[in-house]
């Protein structure tokens, strides 16, 4: 299913189109699962994870961002689910706690100043992002927003590892070409890079 075609079903989803749901999770369903059992290596887990993610992402269907498309938001909504079930079942040591603990906080001056350091970039690389063509924004997306590997976005993408390192590779570039050609882009990523 191509992207034109998930967000019609979308649409029509939103507007309560039961077909469209259908179509929807029979569509993304097998690949989720396989994606789930991939990283669980359990069956049982698989389906908890498929299911929830798919409860999640109808309770919410309004948020939807139409930039990206409805199968990257649904395996990142259960990629999500099933590293919050695997933290659950972690177990905790006291030399967590007490790690914690032993954390020094900046002061307010300094916290202020790299918050706004960190807005200023967050914002710079939204804009580069969003002047990308469609599939090495999305790439680029899920490869440093949502820190999947290349096997993951390869397979969700239903293409070959190389042709992800090549989409990440060439955004990259043009994002770097984007930052050198603008003076105010460059004293953005100079506050975080240099």
């Amino acid at each position: 299913m191509d992207k034109a075609e998930e967000h019609a079903l979308v649409r029509r989803a939103k507007a309560g189109d039961e077909e469209a749901i259908a179509a929807l999770i029979r569509a993304h369903q097998d690949g989720l699962y396989a994606f789930i059992l991939k990283k669980s290596g359990r069956p049982e887990v698989a389906e908890d994870i498929v299911q929830e993610a798919f409860v999640r992402v109808l309770r919410n269907l309004r948020r939807f961002d139409s930039r990206f498309r409805f199968s990257t938001w649904l395996f990142t909504i259960a990629k999500r689910l099933y590293m919050n079930a695997n933290q659950k079942l972690s177990p905790t040591f006291d030399t967590d706690a007490v790690d914690l603990n032993a954390a020094v906080e900046p002061g307010p001056d300094q916290s202020t100043v790299r918050r706004e350091t960190m807005d200023n970039v967050r914002d710079l690389l939204d804009e580069l992002l969003a002047d990308l063509p469609s599939q090495q924004r999305e790439i680029m997306h899920q490869f440093h927003r949502l820190n999947w590997s290349i096997a993951e976005i390869a397979a969700q993408l239903s293409m070959p590892p190389g042709t992800v390192k090549s989409h990440l590779h060439r955004g990259r570039a043009r994002m770097k070409r984007m930052i050198l050609a603008d003076r105010t882009r460059q004293r953005h990523a100079e506050e975080v890079w240099s």
